[in-house]
């Protein structure tokens, strides 16, 4: 369970990072997504600062209320992305999803393992 559990919160984790880099490196073409869905723009860099803040608490483990909170943000992150993508018909929604389950993962059994 252990192993699961580290395969799954290290794969979220780097996903996390490349999203976060993506949004503070490439910001032109991720302003450009955001805009097509209608999202504004301005969200971008404190949305990356939060993705980076929410896998530093995770991996910590310190602080349970605030790494509940992290778990929930990227829940709600990757349940709004996948339906971005969908409403926007651009096939992209694959990574939301591959996103949750890891997360999913991550947290149940997480439960279990780092209570």
């Amino acid at each position: 369970m252990k192993i699961l559990y580290w395969i799954a919160t290290g794969l979220l984790s780097a996903l996390m990072l490349f999203s976060a880099s993506m949004y503070l490196f490439n910001h032109e073409e991720i302003a450009q997504t955001f805009t097509s869905f209608n999202y504004p723009s301005y969200v971008i860099y404190p949305l990356a600062f939060l993705k980076l803040s929410g896998i530093t608490v995770i991996l910590i483990n310190k602080w349970k209320l605030l790494k509940e909170w992290a778990y929930a943000g990227f829940f709600f992150n990757f349940v709004l992305a996948f339906f971005a993508h969908q409403q926007a018909g651009d096939g992209e929604w694959a990574g939301a999803m591959v996103a949750l389950i890891l997360l999913l993962t991550s947290y149940f059994v997480g439960k279990k393992v780092r209570p």
